[in-house]
């Protein structure tokens, strides 16, 4: 009796601690979050979604997209990232040269192959990237170096991963990228792209609209479900709706009809233009895109 109850003690003891430590101290942490601040600004981040893009949400949980899509990006660290904005007097094939020559410093010897080869069939277009490495004193001594020689160039932090490298974001996501997502939609599987950052990637709502009706009139070859029951046919009045699909060939629909999206098609794409990580965070940094990059 007394080894019966003190098997079922120890377990439900370590069951739980098991819940307090995996449910409900997240739980608590995330209920707890505040809005964090922007590396190098005063702005808060993230900003509260409007109210369509809250409805879409759910528009989006409803419909299982979470299912084909995540909304999390990973990366493996962070580089450091040479960018050659001007030659000055030079030559395209002087600097290739120049670069070539660096070969002999100790701190640069191990760059050297991969930033001549990168330089391969250059025509001297800018901005090029030179450089890109883990250690920032490397990154730092071939900035002093371009400069000495009278080359122009900026050094940025970039992060780096496969999922960086598809473009899907600019930076892993975050906690606090998650604020004012209830539920959290992060996906387990990627039978369509990661939709983190799409709102960044595809920042037109007609564009969303169309891919949402007819996705291979937009990516052909998608395996995408097309939505189009979040949409109406109907003929055409006096004049086109405003909001009405530019459809073309044999997505566009019947002489004297067109395509108006239903109040649920204008939330969800809202939604998928809310989603965003493209703010630098303590947590998470980058150097922001500029003109020069």
């Amino acid at each position: 009796m007394k080894t019966g109850f003190s098997i079922f003690l120890a377990t439900f003891v370590a069951l739980g601690a098991s819940w307090s430590g995996f449910v409900l101290a997240p739980l608590l942490q995330l209920g707890g979050a505040k809005q964090t601040v922007i590396l190098q600004s005063t702005d808060n981040w993230p900003q509260q979604r409007t109210g369509n893009a809250t409805l879409g949400l759910q528009v989006y949980r409803a419909y299982g997209c979470a299912a084909c899509h995540t909304e999390q990006v990973r990366q493996t660290g962070v580089a450091c990232e040479v960018t050659l904005t001007s030659l000055g007097v030079q030559q395209p094939a002087d600097f290739v040269a120049f670069v070539r020559s660096l070969f002999a410093l100790p701190e640069l010897a191990a760059y050297t192959n991969a930033m001549a080869a990168s330089l391969d069939g250059w025509n001297g277009g800018l901005p090029k990237t030179l450089l890109t490495c883990p250690d920032k004193d490397v990154a730092s001594a071939m900035a002093d170096r371009l400069k000495a020689a009278g080359i122009k160039s900026e050094t940025s932090i970039v992060a780096i991963g496969p999922d960086i490298a598809r473009g899907w974001g600019f930076r892993q996501s975050v906690a606090a990228d998650y604020l004012y997502d209830q539920p959290v939609q992060l996906g387990s599987l990627r039978a369509g792209p990661d939709l983190a950052n799409i709102g960044v990637r595809a920042p037109d709502a007609r564009w969303q609209l169309q891919h949402l009706y007819a996705p291979k009139s937009i990516t052909p070859g998608s395996t995408m479900p097309a939505f189009k029951f979040l949409f109406e046919v109907r003929q055409v009045g006096a004049q086109p709706a405003p909001d009405a699909l530019n459809l073309t060939g044999d997505f566009a629909p019947p002489a004297g009809f067109e395509v108006v999206p239903k109040p649920e098609a204008t939330e969800l794409a809202a939604y998928l233009l809310s989603l965003k990580a493209n703010a630098p965070l303590y947590e998470a940094p980058f150097t922001p895109v500029t003109a020069a990059k």
